[in-house]
């Protein structure tokens, strides 16, 4: 069942079509990926699907109602928690003061009832604190609770990040570009890390991640785009391998394209001997 529909999207900046009539789905429970060269509109279908572009035409529709006029904080309340290329957090604070202040737009409570330290408050810190405490372990950022963001390396920032958009609470996490700033190790286990969260929060994700082998071994499928428009789609052992792929990502006319990818698969199955 989809989670979230996509309809014919278009986007034009002063005449240049950054999306052209594009449509994809993503299906609950589903890891998926969109992946294609730099500029070839993958954060722009990021911003139009959380509301911060408003696109010339189409719809986007999230758990099956039309989201497409509502602002960024309504699309977040309804179940999207989404990162950024540019790391949006607040440098001052800690770790675990930025993840409860994204909490706090959903918590029972007033701001005198916070200031008074009533009773419901009280309870509903605790639980806020609870839900960060344990995603912060499954991040394996549980040691940097208590530290300030600012000074932290842009891998960990990302983490911290990703960590910060689950303590929303979502059905669908947008990722963009999770593993920028990580060395192959830490993509790794970024990937493990993932496939657990999906599991532990029942949630959707999907990413835009330029890192291939990360892709191929989580996301269940990949959407690729080039120019703006959807080049192919499909599980990522068979994308990789698609002559045009090769093409958007090498530069190549297709038909070399395609020798290179009988290359590569040649490569594969000599290491796998």
């Amino acid at each position: 069942m989809a989670l979230l529909s996509v309809e014919d999207l278009r986007v034009e900046f002063g005449g240049v079509v950054a999306l052209a009539d594009l449509s994809f789905t993503i299906e609950d429970g589903q890891i998926c990926a969109l992946i294609g060269p730099n500029g070839a509109g993958k954060t722009t279908i990021f911003n139009c699907i959380t509301g911060f572009y408003r696109p010339q035409s189409g719809r986007v529709d999230f758990k099956h109602y039309d989201v497409s006029g509502l602002p960024p904080h309504s699309r977040s309340a309804l179940g999207m928690g989404r990162t950024f290329q540019n790391v949006g957090l607040v440098k001052t604070a800690t770790v675990l003061e930025n993840m409860l202040t994204a909490q706090h737009s959903n918590v029972p409570y007033g701001a005198v009832s916070g200031m008074l330290g009533s009773p419901v408050s009280i309870m509903s810190e605790q639980t806020l604190r609870r839900r960060s405490d344990a995603i912060l372990e499954i991040l394996s950022l549980g040691h940097l609770r208590d530290t300030p963001v600012q000074g932290l390396s842009y891998g960990t920032l990302k983490k911290v990040e990703i960590a910060t958009a689950l303590a929303t609470d979502p059905d669908l996490l947008l990722l963009d570009e999770p593993s920028s700033g990580m060395g192959p190790q830490e993509a790794h286990q970024l990937g493990d890390e993932l496939l657990e969260l999906r599991h532990d929060f029942e949630l959707s994700i999907c990413m835009i991640e330029h890192h291939v082998p990360l892709v191929v071994r989580v996301c269940d499928y990949v959407y690729v785009l080039n120019f703006g428009q959807l080049l192919t789609e499909g599980r990522p052992e068979e994308v990789q391998r698609h002559p045009e792929v090769v093409a958007a990502y090498l530069g190549e006319e297709a038909p070399d394209a395609e020798a290179e990818a009988e290359r590569l698969e040649a490569g594969r199955e000599g290491v796998s001997q």
